[in-house]
């Protein structure tokens, strides 16, 4: 499938799951769009459209903590990405491994 037939959503987005390769623990969840997929697929390292900042996010290039590509998969209804990484250094803007760090109490 080309990047152009995945189903983005009205504002351009697609939602992007990324994991970790190695062991396969979800690190976080970003959105791409068109033009970062494919900056993504260049480079061979995440590249994120900021909906808070309304601009393109190499992941780690200003924190060291990079995300190599290992592959890219995408779902059923070609809606939805599933990314998987090499994770270097923490995956969350707070410093924790992976964004899922916290628990909801039940």
């Amino acid at each position: 499938m080309d990047i152009k037939d995945l189903k983005y959503d009205a504002n351009g987005l697609i939602p992007a799951i990324i994991q970790d390769a190695a062991n396969g623990d979800v690190l976080m969840v970003a959105y791409m769009n068109e033009e970062s997929l494919r900056r993504t697929l260049e480079l061979g390292e995440t590249v994120y459209w900021s909906r808070s900042r309304q601009e393109f996010w190499h992941k780690g290039e200003t924190s060291g903590h990079t995300q190599k590509v290992s592959e890219i998969r995408y779902d059923c209804d070609a809606d939805a990405l599933l990314i998987k990484v090499e994770q270097e250094g923490a995956a969350c803007h707070t410093g924790e491994r992976t964004c899922f760090f916290r628990t909801l109490d039940q």
